[in-house]
């Protein structure tokens, strides 16, 4: 059977280390009984610990060359083995609408885009588990206060407990990745309610964050002038801007205070509109 090639344009680092696959297989015993999603299996090194797991169990693979090599070495996965982009799958599809746990060794090219769409389909993932770069985890499970503290920290802890659980060595790869790794384990919360709007909380993160050296007002200005022009409006919003809170810098507004600036923000373009 013909090893797969790691391919650069996937993101592809194959996983060497029987102890370290195994690990990460077991990172969702913590959440039991749920199917389980492989996103980008490869030749199967972690697919290989998760099957005995008795789950019922399905993997995602976009590369033809690791498809053919799953259906030779795995024939008990033959029909659950989804040719396709992730990125692009309705993933209330995948196990007949009902919850099911996210894990892999995902490509590194691309980890930021599926914890983002994880958080669209948040309804049907309770746990997610994986291994991604060191940097990436870091910024999903920071706290308020750190220099690592960004978006995915916010919109991520909104909805998800983030544990980082340990960190994998670039040499225990083919080939080798230029970084550190690390296993993460991400599990729902008691919220269902954003308790804002949540597209223009995405929006606020996003533009403070982008511009994370400016205080808070210097960064929300052009965002209400964006504002604004959507809704046809002429405000001043210098009174709003001058609030103390709008004096810090993101990094250092927790998830709480960012739904608090949303749900301000929105009450103050509602005043706005109201007063023409």
């Amino acid at each position: 059977m013909k090893n797969v090639r790691p391919k650069k344009f996937l993101g592809q680092h194959f996983l060497k280390d029987q102890n370290t696959a195994k690990a990460i297989a077991d990172t969702i015993d913590a959440c039991a009984g749920l199917p389980v999603l492989e996103v980008g299996p490869g030749m199967g090194v972690l697919t290989q610990y998760l099957l005995p797991k008795r789950r019922e169990m399905k993997v995602v693979e976009i590369d033809f060359e690791s498809v053919a090599y799953l259906r030779e070495k795995y024939p008990q996965l033959e029909n659950n083995i989804i040719e396709d982009d992730f990125l692009k799958m309705h993933l209330e599809n995948t196990f007949d609408g009902q919850p099911f746990v996210l894990t892999g060794n995902y490509p590194y090219n691309i980890s930021s885009q599926i914890f983002f769409k994880m958080l669209d389909y948040r309804h049907l993932i309770p746990c997610c588990t994986g291994m991604i770069q060191k940097e990436v985890a870091e910024r999903m499970a920071a706290r308020p206060g750190s220099k690592a503290y960004g978006i995915l920290s916010v919109l991520l802890q909104l909805w998800y407990d983030v544990e980082y659980l340990f960190t994998v060595e670039p040499g225990v790869f083919n080939p080798p990745p230029k970084v550190k790794s690390a296993v993460v384990r991400l599990t729902r919360n008691a919220i269902n309610d954003a308790g804002c709007d949540e597209h223009l909380l995405r929006r606020v993160v996003k533009t403070t964050f982008n511009q994370r050296r400016k205080m808070m007002r210097g960064s929300l200005k052009p965002l209400f002038a964006q504002l604004n022009s959507e809704t046809g409006q002429h405000s001043d919003h210098t009174a709003f801007l001058s609030q103390q809170l709008l004096t810090r810098r993101p990094e250092q507004l927790s998830v709480q205070d960012f739904v608090d600036l949303t749900n301000a923000i929105s009450k103050e373009m509602k005043l706005a509109a109201d007063k023409q």
